[in-house]
């Protein structure tokens, strides 16, 4: 099979075998990855030989869209889903992939017939998947965030940097030309040194509901659903259509709520361009509207309505400190005075307030703007500075067989999810200044919230 040959600490001898011996080839031609095209037969062929075996875990939704962008390339070998009926379209466009609904058989029953996996499962699960690929030496792409709390973020990234395997986070917006343009009018100064960011989203409330008690009621399993595998490591509890198949974002035990659904997304914009690294402290503020049983206790079934969340970074070497807020649920920085009449900043994105201006970009990787928009008019950009994209599934891909790093592998999107689920921690107390220990994983001022830094897993379910 094909492993990637970066971060590898292994220098035993192996039998030959599939995987030693395309790892070789990956090797010896690492400039070129794969034998030219013009040597198959012609332009776009790919020899049967330098297809990747791929298998998905959760293949409906965005799972049905990652495994059908990567089946264009690559060998789809193997499908899992917990719910037939959902998945029914991507088990349909590739019939000769075997069927699983756990992946543990999958994995298990698989073995060296799988190169890689792709895991698009709720958040809840991304750990749990991760690491059993991990474990079993399987390079792999996961959907954002990469995992549901911080201190799988930190496991599963050194895992994967343990055992050498090519990895990549699904914030596709990472490979964008947008994002590029926008690293490089930051760091060249163009709007001057940046203090101040914000940050938001639309998601929350909008997609799915927040801000509401767990159903009072059980409602029947669809026969096509497997509940207790869509559970997997979340405390067990009956099934209502109120949790899935998408309503689970909102769900402390299953989702991360907007703030994991696009922090990967807007977030990463300031994080790559500032290079902000971990927070020095964070602090949130939430509505409590719907939020609040009647006896006073705050209900963290689902996220709040909306919130407001504030991140503190400390100096960077010759960066200076920045301050960060988050807002969703409808909440939105104001508008910059300096927008034209009846111009307004979109439903998702991110606005640098520098020294000298001020730069917006959309989500997902956006085109940056100044601001005013009469800024951009003979505006001249800086000189290109990073090497462009390949492609977002592409990066993954190359890194597979050999090549260089995807450019959101598991060493950067692991940080990168820490921030955005240390926002959630200060969720669960709105109001309170949490200073966070990065290198040891706890909040210093509050050590009853550190409970929430891990995850604790039901019976038969482990990282």
């Amino acid at each position: 099979m094909f492993r990637a040959n970066q971060n590898s600490t292994d220098n035993g001898v192996r039998p030959f075998s599939r995987r030693t011996f395309l790892t070789s080839a990956a090797a010896a031609s690492a400039a070129a990855l794969v034998v030219p095209r013009h040597v198959l037969g012609g332009k776009g062929v790919v020899s049967p030989s330098d297809k990747l075996n791929i298998a998905g875990i959760g293949v409906a939704g965005m799972g049905g869209g990652n495994v059908g962008k990567l089946g264009e390339t690559e060998n789809i070998v193997a499908l899992c889903d917990v719910d037939a009926e959902r998945a029914a379209g991507t088990f349909a466009k590739f019939p000769k992939a075997k069927q699983y609904q756990d992946f543990r058989v999958m994995l298990d029953e698989l073995g060296d017939q799988i190169d890689a996996v792709v895991i698009s499962t709720p958040d809840h699960v991304h750990a749990a998947a991760t690491m059993a690929a991990i474990k079993r030496g399987k390079h792999v792409y996961c959907e954002k965030p990469l995992t549901h709390t911080i201190h799988e973020a930190r496991q599963v990234a050194a895992a994967a940097r343990e055992a050498g395997v090519a990895t990549q986070m699904g914030n596709s917006g990472h490979a964008s030309e947008g994002a590029r343009l926008t690293n490089e009018w930051i760091q060249a100064g163009v709007i001057g040194e940046v203090r101040e960011v914000h940050v938001w989203s639309d998601r929350a409330g909008n997609m799915w509901a927040q801000g509401i008690p767990r159903p009072a009621q059980a409602a029947p399993v669809p026969p096509t659903l497997a509940w207790e595998l869509w559970l997997g490591p979340a405390p067990a509890r009956p099934y209502n259509p109120g949790y899935a198949p998408v309503a689970w974002r909102g769900w402390w035990d299953f989702g991360t709520g907007a703030l994991g659904d696009m922090g990967c997304h807007i977030i990463d914009h300031p994080f790559w361009a500032l290079e902000l690294g971990q927070p020095a402290s964070v602090q949130a503020a939430a509505t409590t509207v719907g939020s609040v049983f009647p006896d006073g206790a705050r209900n963290m079934e689902t996220y709040p309505l909306a919130a407001m969340i504030h991140y503190e970074f400390p100096a960077r070497g010759d960066k200076p400190p920045v301050g960060m807020t988050w807002y969703d649920g409808g909440l939105m920085p104001p508008t910059p005075v300096e927008m034209a009449p009846g111009e307004q900043l979109g439903g998702n994105g991110a606005l640098f307030v520098g020294s000298e201006g001020k730069l917006y970009c959309d989500s997902h990787g956006g085109m940056p703007r100044l601001i005013p928009a009469a800024k951009m008019q003979g505006f001249t950009p800086p000189p290109q500075t990073m090497e462009r994209s390949i492609g977002h599934h592409a990066e993954w891909i190359a890194a597979c067989k050999g090549g260089k790093p995807a450019v959101s592998n598991f060493d950067y999107a692991g940080p990168l999810s820490e921030v955005v689920l240390l926002g959630n921690l200060a969720l669960r107390a709105p109001g309170q200044r949490l200073v966070w220990n990065s290198e040891s994983m706890q909040v210093e001022n509050l050590p009853e919230l550190n409970q929430y830094v891990t995850s604790a897993y039901r019976d038969g379910w482990t990282l």
